[in-house]
Order: structure tokens, then C-alpha cells, then sequence
């Protein structure tokens, strides 16, 4: 692969999801019987916040460490990303927490994670970092085989998190729609959230028509940018297909991701949308 997170972490695209993946798996968590998350594409779970990172990383989580944001979600977020700097400034962030390690700060006794990442040295780092931990198993193995694989789990609620690295980027979402496609088919009832950057618009024009099939369940499109569309730099926004998405999960967003689009956005021209593609019924 020549893509390497370590040099994006933090980022307005890291913030925008693991702000939504926290709100997430606290939904789930209000429920006392236990949950399944499954992470496909789970990266080394912390991340150095070093010169090559912090360039995106100012325009991230370092635009945020000052913050004192209304909404209760990103406050959330904000807190767990402050507990893996312990004794800095909040203007002094070192390290980013990548999906396992603020899922790891999440997840109760009960739950159960599998984390899949198919470089074997970044595997190796995120057991590591997990350490002995009951609750979690990393496979270092192919995300959507583990997706083929692990569904249905023995648990009846959970929440698969599909967020590859979209290194070709047409042919990267074809092949993560055509995973979250077949995984429906298996698991009906779980909770997807696919992650995907917004480049070029007339990229995503294809989107609407994944979903266009009878029984599809509830699907969300939440998208949040913070340049204008189609600006020629490499990232202008980034967007989340939530497929089941948690009960009133429409609801908290519109309060939340305007705040956090006012924080982040960088042009007055950004928009941020959230819209059914298909209704809940």
C-alpha cells in the first residue's frame, strides 16, 4: 500500500467519522445486552501526531484542542482524544486516536470487537497497543473477508465500520458498496457505516443508485466539507453511508455536524448535508 494514515491522522475526515463512530457505539451501548463491532480496515490505532502529520492535523483535532463545543458529542470525543494525551495542554496534542483505540475506551465488559487490518507490521502495532484485552481480537487479515466471514455474529446488534484507504478512489467504493451489499444480505439488522472521501463530485454520482433495490434497509448519507465543491486540492470534504443507522441517531446529527462543519470549515462556500436515501420506515 502507498497510502499511510500516520501522515493524514487527525485530519477534518478523522474527526468528522470518529466524532459519528463515538455517537454511535454509545447508542448501542444504552442497551444493557451486548453488541459486535467490527473494524475492517482497522489502521495501528494511535497515531504521532509528528511534522508530516500535523500539516492536516491543524485543520483537524488541532482546531478542535481549544474548543469548547456546545454539542455533547463531540464533547465526547474531544474527551477521549484529551485522555490519550494525559499531562499536555490542549493545545499540545501528541498523539491521535485512530476507530480501536476510541472504540477500546467505549466498549463495556459485555462487547466484543474484531479489528482487521491486513498490513502485518501495523497489525502487530495495534496488538500492541490494545494489549491484553478480552473484549478485542486483531486478525491481520482482508477487512470484506472478515465482513463475508464474521456475519451474522452470535451477538444480534452491532456495528460494522468499512473505511478503506481509497487509494484508487471509483474503484476503491465500488468494491466497499459491492462488501456492504453482501453483508446486508447476511446480517440484516447490523448497523453499517462506510466512510468515503469527497473529491471530485462527479465521483459519488453513483451512490444513489447502490441503494436503489426493494427491502434495502434505512440508509443515511451524511456528508461534511470544508471547501467549496470540486476545489483542486486533494481532499475537499468526506462523507458517511450509515446503514441502520441507531434510533434518533438523524436527529443528534443535526445539531451536532453544523457546529462541528462551523469549527472545521475553511470556506464559506463548504456545505455539509444529511439526507435518507432510503427512509426509515
Amino acid at each position: 500500500m502507498k497510502y499511510q494514515h500516520r501522515h493524514h491522522a487527525g485530519n477534518f475526515g478523522d474527526v468528522f467519522k470518529h466524532v459519528a463512530l463515538v455517537a454511535m457505539l454509545r447508542r448501542l451501548a444504552t442497551k444493557d445486552k451486548a453488541f459486535f463491532f467490527l473494524d475492517t480496515h482497522a489502521g495501528r490505532g494511535l497515531y504521532v501526531l509528528d511534522e508530516s502529520a500535523r500539516r492536516e492535523a491543524l485543520h483537524g483535532v488541532l482546531r478542535l484542542a481549544t474548543a469548547e463545543p456546545h454539542a455533547e458529542e463531540i464533547r465526547d470525543w474531544l474527551t477521549l482524544v484529551r485522555s490519550c494525551n494525559p499531562g499536555a495542554d490542549t493545545a499540545g496534542f501528541s498523539v491521535y486516536p485512530g476507530s480501536p483505540r476510541l472504540a477500546q475506551l467505549v466498549l463495556r465488559p459485555q462487547d466484543r470487537a474484531l479489528y482487521c487490518e491486513l498490513d502485518r507490521p501495523t497489525a502487530h502495532a495495534l496488538a500492541a497497543l490494545l494489549g491484553a484485552d478480552r473484549r478485542s481480537r486483531i486478525e491481520c487479515s482482508d477487512g470484506y473477508q472478515a465482513m463475508q466471514a464474521s456475519l451474522p455474529p452470535p451477538e444480534r446488534r452491532g456495528l460494522v465500520f468499512v473505511d478503506p484507504a481509497y487509494e484508487r478512489q471509483e474503484r476503491d467504493l465500488d468494491q466497499a458498496l459491492s462488501a456492504l451489499r453482501a453483508a446486508v444480505v447476511r446480517w440484516a439488522t447490523g448497523v453499517y457505516c462506510l466512510w468515503y472521501p469527497i473529491k471530485r463530485r462527479r465521483t459519488l454520482e453513483g451512490l444513489r443508485d447502490a441503494f436503489e433495490r426493494p427491502g434495502w434497509p434505512p440508509t443515511l448519507a451524511v456528508e461534511l466539507c470544508v471547501l467549496r465543491d470540486d476545489s483542486r486540492v486533494g481532499l475537499n470534504g468526506a462523507g458517511m453511508l450509515i446503514v441502520n443507522p441507531p434510533w434518533q441517531l438523524d436527529a443528534a446529527m443535526r445539531v451536532w455536524l453544523p457546529e462541528l462543519h462551523g469549527l472545521l470549515a475553511r470556506d464559506a462556500a463548504a456545505r455539509w448535508s444529511l439526507e435518507w436515501l432510503v427512509p426509515a420506515r
